[in-house]
């Protein structure tokens, strides 16, 4: 077991967190290879939205599992390294079952015979009290369970980090933990080294904004980077590490043999994700990224300044899961010329198949588009991807649904060919509401199953409200222009938040002016028809050159419910990068 005081906190030397992980199935040797270079801290984050479903759907095969057993293939593959290096260890991935996690790494310890102790945080299962909880309505619709016709088989509240600062205070060198906010892992950890009190705010604060940076491991470090073609050895990205002062200000960085880069761009483009705009709650502080700054310090060193916190809101996310029915795709494939005429054709056939049917959802997603004289077949070809939900198995299985479709094959249009994708594959609706942090029960349990109660923070405030930027200023008067794509000009990245889609853009200097004033939420609108009738709203943080947006409804139910081919619309802002505007010539 290591000392639970750092040998170093008399120095106050900022506390150095490493990313493992940034969702369920991020690779193998994450955990090694955060592990490359000396750290204090690693965290992981497994736990993305659409988790909760693939965890339910396996506990419900097996009570003992629920957690996320490609941690514990990372953690025994490098557990002898970790406890080599002296360095404590944070991540989510206990999942639903935190405490049978938490059992089975005391088992590979064990199995290792290395002196290490683990404790797991528990609190955030409210599935056994949604009775107790009142009228619980969705965060977004305000629809009411009750009337929803969900039957929840999860609720899980977003936990804040003083669970994880608690069970390292008192000597864990593993935390398990179970629904915790992606930027509790880092949170709690910098709480716990620096010392941090539930109201000291601005450290808090600035300690989110570097945990959201690295949350989501090598996006941080040029994966998923509008920029990619520039980043070195962006076949083997490292992860990231944010090393964290006494004042919450941060430093991105990441271990040097890493491949690569953490530059200003980088880190903008993760501080842009799935944020609701520059107010970001969370259940330990609200942090307020409107004056956040970015400086190149040095080569892969990016330092965050200008973030500030007041107190956190009342209530907490709580996630609900619940059967939602099955779904069942077929992909077709129409080839060459008349293109317009072979998918109404495939149009007619699906409405016809489908008329007798009891369907929650269908959708007819045409995706790619053929190239004129197409140097090979492929080229040719665009896929009419049809895809069906139902609450009864029956109504989209292979007798009722797959096989009509695929009987196209012969009475089809010319070159139709097809290939069934997905049959009766389970949907687990998410349903996301609000919940008063005083109804939950956060508490760390000890290696030897002493429970202990986490102090939580004792000022609290009204939910702060988003002031948006909805006003785009005049466009400056730079020259002649031309028709190009948005994205020589500007950077993009996208997030989901349940069925709301979040959108950044950012620009160099010289192009600031021009993309507030070019990015209004009419022009936005213009670009991307799926919004049209959404309520969208925008925000601009100065200090980062960006523009956001976050538009409501786009995503349906969410992505592990909304049936669409890019489920968390993670391409969305590439899409948007691609449409043609107005751009000034001297900033081509």
């Amino acid at each position: 077991m290591t000392d639970p005081s750092p040998p170093s906190r008399s120095a106050r030397r900022p506390v150095r967190i490493a990313n493992c992980a940034g969702w369920l199935w991020d690779r193998f040797s994450g955990l090694r290879d955060a592990l490359a270079g000396p750290v204090d801290v690693v965290t992981g984050d497994y736990l993305a939205e659409p988790t909760l479903r693939q965890l339910a759907l396996e506990r419900a095969q097996d009570p003992s599992l629920g957690y996320a057993r490609s941690f514990l293939a990372q953690f025994t593959d490098a557990v002898g390294l970790l406890a080599q290096r002296g360095a404590r260890l944070v991540v989510d991935a206990g999942g639903l079952n935190p405490a049978g996690l938490a059992d089975e790494v005391r088992r590979v310890i064990a199995d290792t015979g290395l002196d290490l102790t683990v404790a797991h945080v528990e609190g955030d299962d409210l599935s056994a009290r949604l009775d107790t909880l009142g009228a619980l309505e969705h965060l977004d619709t305000g629809v009411p369970l009750a009337d929803s016709g969900l039957e929840p088989t999860t609720a899980n509240a977003y936990l804040g980090g003083w669970g994880i600062a608690a069970a390292l205070a008192d000597g864990a060198d593993v935390v398990v933990c179970p629904r915790v906010t992606d930027a509790s892992l880092t949170v709690g950890a910098a709480a716990w080294w620096h010392r941090w009190g539930t109201e000291d705010w601005g450290p808090l604060a600035g300690a989110v904004a570097a945990a959201h940076v690295i949350e989501c491991g090598p996006q941080a470090t040029g994966g998923n980077f509008s920029g990619f073609t520039s980043v070195p050895r962006v076949d083997d990205l490292g992860y990231p590490i944010a090393e964290i002062a006494a004042d919450g200000t941060a430093v991105i960085t990441k271990h040097e043999v890493a491949g690569g880069t953490v530059t200003t761009d980088t880190v903008t483009a993760q501080l842009l994700y799935e944020i609701q705009g520059p107010t970001y709650l969370n259940p330990d502080v609200t942090v307020h990224l409107d004056d956040v700054v970015l400086e190149q310090v040095a080569p892969d060193r990016v330092e965050i300044t200008g973030v500030t916190g007041s107190p956190p809101p009342s209530t907490t996310k709580l996630a609900m899961t619940a059967p939602g029915g099955y779904e069942s795709s077929v992909a077709f494939y129409a080839t060459g010329l008349d293109l317009e005429a072979k998918v109404a054709l495939l149009r007619t056939h699906v409405e016809r198949i489908t008329a007798g049917l009891d369907l929650s959802l269908l959708r007819v997603d045409r995706i790619g588009a053929p190239v004129e004289d197409p140097p090979d077949q492929w080229a040719a070809a665009q896929q009419i991807l049809v895809t069906a939900q139902s609450r009864t198995r029956s109504q989209v299985d292979a007798q009722h649904f797959v096989a009509p479709m695929t009987g196209l094959f012969l009475p089809g249009y010319p070159g139709l060919y097809v290939n069934p994708l997905k049959v009766c594959a389970p949907v687990v609706e998410y349903w996301p509401a609000l919940v008063p942090v005083e109804v939950l029960d956060h508490v760390v349990v000890g290696a030897g199953g002493q429970r202990t109660p986490v102090k939580d923070t004792p000022v609290r405030e009204p939910a702060a409200a988003q002031r948006p930027s909805d006003e785009a200023p005049p466009p400056p008067d730079l020259g002649p222009t031309r028709r190009a794509p948005l994205g020589l000009v500007a950077h993009g990245r996208c997030g989901d938040k349940g069925g709301n889609s979040d959108i950044g853009f950012w620009a160099r200097e010289e192009a600031w002016d021009w993309l507030r004033a070019t990015l209004s939420t009419e022009r936005l609108r213009a670009l991307f028809p799926d919004a049209a009738d959404v309520v969208i709203e925008r925000h601009e943080l100065p200090g980062l050159r960006a523009v956001h947006f976050v538009v409501h409804d786009v995503l349906g139910k969410g992505a592990s419910s909304n049936g669409r081919p890019d489920i968390a619309g993670k391409a969305i802002a590439e899409f948007l990068r691609a449409r043609h505007v107005e751009v000034p010539e001297c900033l081509l």
